[in-house]
């Protein structure tokens, strides 16, 4: 859910009040924010042992994750929380995890 200040044009959301939709067995989004040309912000959840089906391309724009908490996978090597990910425009790997973790992900582009 996104809401917007009268006086300065920001836009905001909480996690906690933002729609929760499963996209594949123990992976679940949030999203937080749409804006022009594709471009929006929103968090995943992913549980112990969950994994993408399929390969995740990133197109047309890239991919930038934030690993909120626990320990996020892309197939090739682990990013523990605190970590930041940049995945450019045509890249691709396969999202997972074994112990869980949370992420903020952007895509500037869509």
């Amino acid at each position: 859910m996104t809401r917007t200040w009268d006086t300065t044009g920001c836009e905001w959301a909480t996690v906690q009040d933002a729609p929760v939709r499963e996209i594949f067995p123990g992976i679940r989004v949030r999203p937080l924010w749409s804006g022009d040309g594709g471009a929006k912000a929103q968090v995943l959840e992913m549980d112990p042992h969950a994994c993408w089906q399929g390969v995740d391309v990133h197109a047309p724009g890239p991919e930038e994750v934030y690993v909120v908490s626990g320990v996020f996978n892309d197939g090739d090597r682990d990013h523990p929380a605190g970590s930041f990910v940049h995945a450019p425009a045509g890249s691709s790997h396969v999202p997972q995890t074994t112990t869980g973790c949370t992420l903020f992900v952007f895509y500037p582009q869509g």
